[in-house]
C-alpha cells in the first residue's frame, strides 16, 4: 500500500517598502516550479503584509491542508546568507503594516509564551547544508526581526504546537539569483522533513505502547 502524500505549505510575502518585489515571493515560486519530490504535495502561497491577514490566513492554512510542515519564508535587508529562524516572539509589534497598522496590544497573542521554538534543530538542518556544498551559506537566528515575519512565524508555532520553520532569505542578487534561493529552499525543506520523521515515529510507538 502507498504512503499518502505528506502535504507541506510553504508562503512566501508580497511587496512593502523598498522590497518593491519581494525577494521571499520570487523564491517560494522557484521552489514550486522544483517541487519536494513524489510524496509531498506542495502548496505554495503569497501572504500580504498585513497582521489582520496573517492572524487569520495561517491558521487557515492549517485547517485546510492539515501539512506535516509549514515553512514561512521572507525577506531581510540586512540578510546575506540564507537564515534560519529558531524562534519567533509575541510580544513589541510597533512597525506599520501595509494598511499603516500595528496590533494595539503590539503582541501576537494574548497571555500567549514570550517566544515559541520550532520542534526541528535548526543547528543540526544547518551543519546539514553546510555539509552539502550548496552554493549559497545557510546560517541560524534567534531574531526574526519583530515584524510580520515574526509575527506570522509565532502565529504558526502557536497554531502548530510548533511544527512550523521561518526562513529569511537576502534581496535577489545580494547576493542569490532567484534560481539559487528556489534550489536552497528545496533543500533545506527536505532536511527538516528528514528531521521530523523519527520524532513522529516516537511519538507513534509511544503511544502504540500504552
Amino acid at each position: 500500500m502507498e504512503r499518502p502524500r505528506k502535504a507541506v505549505v510553504v508562503t512566501g510575502f508580497g511587496p512593502f517598502g523598498e522590497h518593491t518585489v519581494n525577494a521571499s515571493w520570487i523564491a517560494v515560486q522557484e521552489l514550486q516550479k522544483l517541487g519536494l519530490g513524489d510524496g509531498v504535495e506542495l502548496h505554495v502561497y503569497e501572504i500580504p503584509v498585513e497582521y489582520e491577514t496573517v492572524r487569520t490566513l495561517v491558521p487557515a492554512l492549517w485547517e485546510r491542508h492539515s501539512p506535516q510542515l509549514v515553512v514561512h519564508v521572507g525577506v531581510s535587508g540586512m540578510a546575506t546568507t540564507v537564515t534560519l529562524e529558531k524562534c519567533g516572539h509575541n510580544k513589541g509589534y510597533q512597525g506599520l503594516d501595509n494598511c499603516r497598522f500595528c496590533p494595539g496590544s503590539q503582541c501576537c497573542v494574548e497571555d500567549g509564551p514570550e517566544s515559541l521554538d520550532s520542534v526541528i534543530d535548526m543547528d543540526a538542518v544547518c551543519q546539514r547544508v553546510a555539509a552539502l556544498g550548496l552554493d549559497v551559506s545557510v546560517s541560524i537566528s534567534q531574531d526574526a526581526g519583530r515584524y510580520l515575519c515574526d509575527f506570522a512565524y509565532y502565529t504558526s508555532l502557536y497554531r502548530s504546537r510548533g511544527r512550523s520553520a521561518f526562513v529569511h532569505v537576502p534581496p535577489l542578487g545580494k547576493p542569490y539569483s532567484a534560481e539559487q534561493l528556489g534550489r536552497a529552499l528545496r533543500v533545506i525543506i527536505e532536511l527538516m522533513l528528514e528531521f521530523l520523521e523519527p520524532s513522529e515515529e516516537a511519538t507513534a510507538n509511544g503511544r502504540h505502547g500504552r
